[in-house]
């Protein structure tokens, strides 16, 4: 029996987003966790379940690593009491949450995270919509995420959240024009002269079967990087929150389920963007550089997907990790500064970036024949 494709699409959606969402409520156990073993603290090591914890060795291990803590979080947001304030807009309110994480989750469908080898030799990449704009569609929707803080600090009507949604969309503009510059070499790479021209994330994780993009391409890594963490007002950026000056910024207002929809939009913000970086610098799928599982061979097949995925994974909580260490590390910035680094230094560095390996790109170009 043939299961029609559209229903297939319709599962495989399911199934990534259920990933995502669970990968979302580790993530914040893992920030809890890494930042207690940063201060010299043990973390969450108490929430336990009934039937596992009861298990003398294993769920007393479990238990210690926290990993029913999420489990409690979850419950925490959505028992908790939800309440609206009675000087809100109160549609924009309630849909500023939705707005802030939708984007983050539609953008995963362009995300390939490895790739599966038929026996014919076809390769089939592992994601849900192997778009040929597909960088373009990441960025277009990547973007929407910052209306869903704008929206929240003016219906709150309080002027903390207000100038946490001014400072939201300030410093999203003064980023998003050098991320976007420092992703130009790439693209020119894969796209060079010869090669037929895409804007698919797969195409450009293929292209690094051999030298990965941060080896070569070093300071693009460096601004996109930087731009990202701007991007997903993560500390030292955090200017929309900055709860020593306005108390908590956009949300501040926000309680319950509708609070822990900001917080799940964070960390999913965070997680695609870590996939991000994996695809576009961090060689993808690929083990190292130069070394394929092909040429290892274990290329073909369901172990060649697997190991694939397993090994874009480690990348992607790689990156994870350094979002969470730099965050519990470095101080956060005044705004005027945040400012600064943005129109005063990543710009006018990622465009003479971009112009250097125009020349680059060129003269390989031009000396392969």
């Amino acid at each position: 029996m043939e299961i029609n494709p559209i229903i297939l699409k319709f599962v495989y959606a399911a199934v990534v987003v259920g990933v995502v969402m669970g990968l979302c409520s580790y993530a914040v156990l893992a920030e809890r966790k890494v930042c207690s073993w940063i201060q010299g603290r043990v973390g969450p090591n108490r929430t336990t379940l009934p039937l596992i914890g009861s298990i003398p060795v294993i769920g007393k291990f479990l238990t210690r690593l926290g990993i029913f803590q999420p489990v409690a979080d979850g419950a925490k947001f959505l028992f908790k009491e939800d309440v609206t304030p009675a000087h809100v807009n109160k549609f924009y309110f309630i849909m500023a949450p939705v707005l802030s994480l939708v984007p983050a989750l539609t953008t995963v469908v362009v995300v390939p995270f490895g790739r599966y080898v038929t026996e014919a030799g076809e390769i089939i990449p592992l994601v849900l919509a192997d778009l040929d704009v597909g960088l373009l569609f990441l960025f277009a929707i990547s973007s929407l995420g910052v209306y869903g803080v704008v929206l929240a600090g003016w219906s709150s009507n309080s002027k903390f959240s207000f100038l946490g949604g001014i400072r939201a969309s300030a410093q999203m503009i003064s980023y998003e024009l050098a991320m976007g510059i420092s992703v130009l070499p790439v693209l020119m790479w894969v796209n060079a002269p010869g090669t037929d021209g895409t804007l698919s994330l797969f195409d450009i994780g293929q292209a690094q079967e051999g030298l990965w993009f941060v080896m070569w391409m070093p300071l693009s890594f460096l601004i996109f990087l930087v731009c990202l963490f701007a991007e997903t007002n993560r500390l030292p950026f955090d200017m929309a929150e900055s709860e020593t000056e306005l108390v908590s910024g956009f949300h501040t207002e926000y309680s319950s389920f509708k609070f822990g929809l900001f917080f799940v939009g964070e960390y999913a913000h965070m997680i695609v963007g870590s996939c991000v970086i994996t695809v576009l610098f961090l060689g993808g799928w690929n083990p190292a550089p130069f070394l394929t599982w092909d040429y290892l061979g274990f290329g073909d097949g369901i172990l060649g997907a697997v190991l694939s995925v397993g090994t874009f994974m480690g990348k992607m909580c790689a990156s994870l990790f350094l979002f969470i260490w730099v965050r519990w590390t470095l101080p956060r910035f005044r705004y005027d500064q945040v400012m600064r680094l943005g129109w005063q230094y990543l710009l006018p560095l990622s465009i003479a970036n971009l112009i250097v390996y125009i020349f680059v790109i060129y003269f390989l170009d031009t000396t392969s024949f």
